[in-house]
C-alpha cells in the first residue's frame, strides 16, 4: 500500500507564504568619497609574478603543463569574448592573446561573476556603487592563462543588488 501524500504540496507557495526566507536587508553603509568612478582605485598589478612565471618556464624551472593549463571554460570565453591583447602570447609567441574583463561585486547581484567588455566598464561604474574587475589574458593556442590585474571601480554610493530576473531563476 502506498504512503499517505502529505497535504501541503511540494513547491507550492500556499497561503503568502513565500517560498524562500527573508534576507536581513540592513541598513546600507556609508558612501565613499570617490573623484571619478571610472577611474580604477586598489590596484592590484600582478607583472611580477608573471613575469617570474615566464622566467621559470623559460629557464627550466617549471613545465608548460604547469602554465599553460587554461580551464575549457575560460577558452570558450576567450574564443567568443576575448578582446586582443596589445602584445603576442608570451609562452608561444602567437598573436591571437586576448584579455577578458570579470566582475564582481554585491552591488552587481546576479549579474556578478560576468565578462564586460572594457567600454562598457566606465558606464557601470556611474551605475553601480562598487565592483572588483578581474583582468585575465588567454592565449587559445598554447592555453596560456595569466592574472593581469585587478581594481575597483564604482561611484562609492552602495545600492542593493537588482533583483533576479525569472528567466535566472531556474
Amino acid at each position: 500500500m502506498a504512503a499517505p501524500r502529505s497535504s501541503r504540496l511540494r513547491g507550492s507557495i500556499a497561503r503568502g507564504e513565500s517560498a524562500r526566507p527573508p534576507r536581513d536587508r540592513g541598513p546600507l553603509p556609508e558612501p565613499q568619497p570617490v573623484a571619478d568612478p571610472a577611474r580604477p582605485r586598489d590596484v592590484v598589478d600582478h607583472a611580477l609574478q608573471r613575469r617570474a612565471a615566464l622566467q621559470r618556464l623559460f629557464g627550466g624551472g617549471g613545465l608548460s603543463s604547469d602554465l599553460c593549463d587554461a580551464d575549457p571554460y575560460l577558452l570558450r570565453a576567450a574564443r567568443h569574448h576575448g578582446e586582443p591583447a596589445a602584445g603576442p602570447c608570451p609562452a608561444c609567441k602567437d598573436a591571437g592573446l586576448v584579455t577578458l574583463a570579470y566582475v564582481y561585486g554585491d552591488d552587481l547581484g546576479p549579474y556578478s561573476g560576468r565578462i564586460r567588455a572594457a567600454d562598457e566598464l566606465p558606464a557601470m561604474s556611474r551605475q553601480f556603487g562598487s565592483f572588483r574587475v578581474y583582468v585575465v589574458e588567454v592565449c587559445q593556442r598554447c592555453h596560456w592563462n595569466f592574472l593581469l590585474t585587478t581594481y575597483v571601480l564604482g561611484d562609492g554610493v552602495p545600492r542593493r543588488a537588482p533583483a533576479t530576473p525569472r528567466d535566472l531563476l531556474g
